[in-house]
């Protein structure tokens, strides 16, 4: 059997782990779920010695690259066999293994979901740009036609206290003038109450004197 030699998996950049750190648990839940019962992975942060046997008694017979797919045999005891990319079967303690994909093969899928929730989001802000630019034209529309209706109503608010003050005046001057049309009034019908008595006391008088003439002259 060939020795394999053991390959360091490069850390992640911290940024994205940053981005991908949301992820994991569910990621982690799903790919459980999806891979078959068999695949196994192993251990991203350790160097894994494998065994001729399922014990620490047997001897090293070479070394699985971190993060390396097998697939899982048996199980006795805290070990598991396992036959990688090889072929051969060995024997790794169960401690070195987990059921899910390991860093290197999960990062390429963190980082197409990354894009792809980045173009969702990237196409939500377009979306709440739109509205809120939508939003705020209707708003300033609307308070130029609010403007507009508060000068035209300062307007005729001028117009009606104008017309209120030229109304006082005519009714001002609508007084006087009756005042003046009554005093007319009073002073003709004294002249005519004048003239009646005034008529009443000569007519008789001038009746006499003219009855006393034909008298005379009879």
């Amino acid at each position: 059997m060939h020795l394999l030699r053991h390959h360091a998996t490069p850390f992640p950049p911290l940024q994205k782990l940053v981005l991908v750190a949301c992820l994991l648990a569910s990621a982690s839940n799903s790919h459980a779920a999806g891979n078959a019962s068999n695949n196994r992975w192993v251990s991203d942060s350790l160097h894994t010695y494998v065994r001729s046997g399922p014990t620490d008694g047997y001897r090293i017979v070479g070394t699985l690259v971190s993060g390396q797919k097998v697939t899982l045999l048996q199980t006795s005891g805290d070990y598991s066999q396992v036959r990688g990319e090889t072929g051969s079967a060995v024997w790794i303690a169960n401690r070195d293994l987990q059921d899910v994909p390991g860093q290197a093969e999960r990062l390429p899928q963190f980082e197409q979901q990354v894009a792809e929730l980045s173009a969702e989001l990237a196409g939500i802000n377009d979306t709440w740009k739109t509205r809120v630019q939508g939003m705020q034209e209707t708003l300033n529309s609307r308070k130029t036609l609010i403007d507009e209706l508060q000068t035209a109503r300062s307007t005729l608010d001028s117009e009606l206290s104008q017309t209120n003050s030229e109304l006082r005046e005519l009714q001002a001057q609508l007084g006087e003038e009756n005042q003046q049309v009554l005093m007319r009034y009073m002073a003709y019908g004294g002249g005519i109450a004048g003239a009646g008595l005034l008529a009443g006391l000569i007519l008789p008088t001038m009746l006499r004197v003219r009855r006393k003439r034909n008298d005379q002259w009879v």
